[in-house]
């Protein structure tokens, strides 16, 4: 029993580290943003695709609960199929992840019954004609075909409505459902209708009867003949599509219009102004939501007289006068579209004065995106009023077009402290990602790249980030020379324009270089070199300890190297002395 506690108790202790060291990664919550498409037919197998964000491998997609087949393609795309037979209703949509994190769109899917198909009609053949064989004939479709067709005239006549008889056949082998006939011309006019006729189910047997008022819209001089398109559309009873085209050309009487001689007159010049924006751009570069910006544009007047008290109008405007006073006293600038695009530090109306013509002269206009304005391309109307020669108040528009971008808002730096960085020494760089901005960004590759030594591991694809989110990357970093060293990481994304961009960020380190080990002192205490330190044994260490205590000297034995002295030389008398007897 003992040792069935201790056991478990190990297990458990086990478990907890394990979790500490390696924790389950938690994966994001999905969501669901649209369905694609929104509406299927219950006989038949549809594929939908559903755009959200935080889809992983393994997400199941279900309808009204029931799970279907599913294929991710990426984390913000999924692809299902929705088999036959789901009862005609509305479904709610949902998704579930593999940690069984779930997101749903209520009412996200509408299925629908087949359309059913009139059942053909069933013409009794004559008594007098044969029965049919048992053969089937070789060619089953609708065929719907011109029997005859005229006018209730002798010719068309300007001014003169007239009436189209048209018959048609069915030259195949099955009734045609649905027959609609649109008539379009260039010369002629459709009444009462529209030029849209729509007749009952055709038959193999039977004709089809109906009539088009129509009219010359202007005089027909100088043709014989008129034309008129007639489109016929219908479908056999599977409801498989079927159309025609038909050219129909109808005789014209002769103009005979007399037309008095009279002198020509010389045509006179246009004399007006006219404003033209001939190029703009902004100081900030892109344009983001909550962006305060300035809008500069080139306005020349490229018509061939002057325009007096120009009033430019941002967002739109217009203004009024009675011909006689400048445009100012009824300007109109409160209409404007202002919901992406909004004036700051004074209002969408500014005075410009008097433009000569070819004149050019440069229009500032301090503007903010509203936070609310969705990434695209919004076209921006400018109105210039101004007074022509003749004391007419004019209203010149413009369209101009700005881009708003979703750029993203990210910082990198170090996800815990580092240590220091010495030369040929490798250093881990614990990098992490985050993402300052409020909107969801998809970042591509990171790069790290230094400005001296090697980096391992320095690539990663960084994904998806929710605001707040991030990413961290751990690299190893040699650094092969001492001094500053520059980490330059770089980060590649696709902006909402499909345009490759770039994140660039530089990192500053200090390197040092390796400590160098000290030379041991090779003197001993008279200068002589030292030999050698001979291995002091246990009773020489005791022996020491006697002689601390007594205050002698308990220093270690250094063996040093013997002095030579040099040999005294004695200098020797080279004379001698004689002797002899006298």
């Amino acid at each position: 029993m003992k040792l069935r506690s201790i056991l478990f108790i190990l297990i458990l202790m086990f478990i907890l580290v394990t979790t500490a060291l390696f924790p389950i990664p938690v994966m994001a919550a999905p969501a669901i943003i649209s369905v694609t498409p929104n509406l299927i037919v219950n006989d038949i197998v549809n594929e939908i695709t559903v755009h959200g964000t935080g889809f992983e491998v393994g997400t199941i997609a279900s309808v009204g609960g029931t799970a279907i087949t599913t294929t991710v393609d990426t984390a913000e795309i999924l692809r299902a199929i929705v088999p036959p037979g789901f009862a005609a209703g509305i479904y709610s949509l949902e998704v579930t992840n593999p940690d069984l994190s779930t997101a749903s769109l209520p009412a996200g899917l509408t299925v629908v019954a087949p359309t059913p198909i009139p059942p053909p009609t069933n013409t009794p053949p004559p008594t007098n004609t044969p029965p049919p064989t048992s053969t089937p004939e070789p060619f089953s479709r609708p065929q719907i075909k011109i029997e005859t067709y005229s006018i209730n005239v002798e010719s068309v006549r300007y001014g003169q409505d007239f009436y189209l008889n048209m018959n048609l056949d069915n030259a195949g082998g099955s009734t045609a459902y649905g027959i609609q006939v649109t008539f379009t011309s260039v010369d002629l006019v459709m009444l009462l209708n529209g030029g849209l006729v729509v007749t009952a189910p055709l038959g193999v047997a039977g004709k089809a009867s109906f009539s088009q008022k129509m009219t010359a819209q202007a005089p027909l001089t100088g043709v014989s003949r008129v034309s008129v398109e007639m489109n016929v559309s219908y479908y056999d009873n599977k409801g498989t599509p079927f159309s025609d085209k038909f050219l129909l050309v109808f005789p014209v009487a002769a103009a005979n219009i007399w037309v008095a001689p009279a002198a020509t007159t010389t045509p006179t010049g246009v004399y007006r102004p006219q404003l033209v924006v001939m190029s703009y751009l902004t100081d900030a570069e892109p344009l983001q939501p909550g962006v305060q910006f300035t809008l500069s544009m080139t306005v020349q007047n490229v018509g061939n007289v002057a325009a007096k008290g120009v009033t430019m109008i941002i967002g739109g405007g217009s203004a009024s006068g009675s011909g006689s006073g400048t445009p100012q006293a009824g300007i109109s600038g409160g209409s404007g579209e202002f919901s992406n695009f909004a004036p700051v530090g004074s209002s969408n109306i500014q005075s410009l004065g008097d433009l000569q013509p070819g004149a050019i002269l440069t229009a500032v206009q301090r503007l903010v995106v509203n936070v609310s304005t969705n990434p695209g391309a919004y076209p921006m109307k400018v109105t210039f009023s101004y007074v022509d020669t003749h004391g007419n108040v004019v209203n010149d528009d413009q369209v101009i077009t700005l881009m708003v971008y979703n750029i993203p808002i990210i910082d990198v730096s170090f996800y815990q402290p580092v240590g220091t960085w010495m030369v040929g020494q490798p250093n881990l760089l614990p990098l992490q990602v985050v993402s300052l901005g409020k909107r969801t960004v998809v970042l591509g590759k990171m790069t790290v790249e230094s400005s001296s030594g090697t980096v391992e591991n320095g690539e990663g694809l960084v994904g998806s980030l929710d605001p707040g989110g991030y990413y961290t990357l751990d690299a190893m970093l040699n650094p092969d020379t001492p001094g500053p060293l520059d980490l330059t990481i770089t980060i590649d994304y696709t902006d909402d324009f499909n345009q490759a961009r770039t994140v660039i960020q530089t990192m500053s380190l200090e390197v040092t270089d390796m400590p160098s080990e000290p030379t041991p002192d090779m003197t001993g205490q008279d200068g002589a070199p030292v030999v050698s330190n001979a291995p002091e044994t246990f009773w020489q260490k005791i022996w020491r300890f006697i002689l601390g205590i007594f205050g002698l000297d308990s220093g270690t034995t250094t063996i040093t190297a013997p002095s030579i002295e040099q040999p005294t030389l004695i200098p020797i008398d080279p004379g001698g002395g004689g002797g002899g007897k006298g």
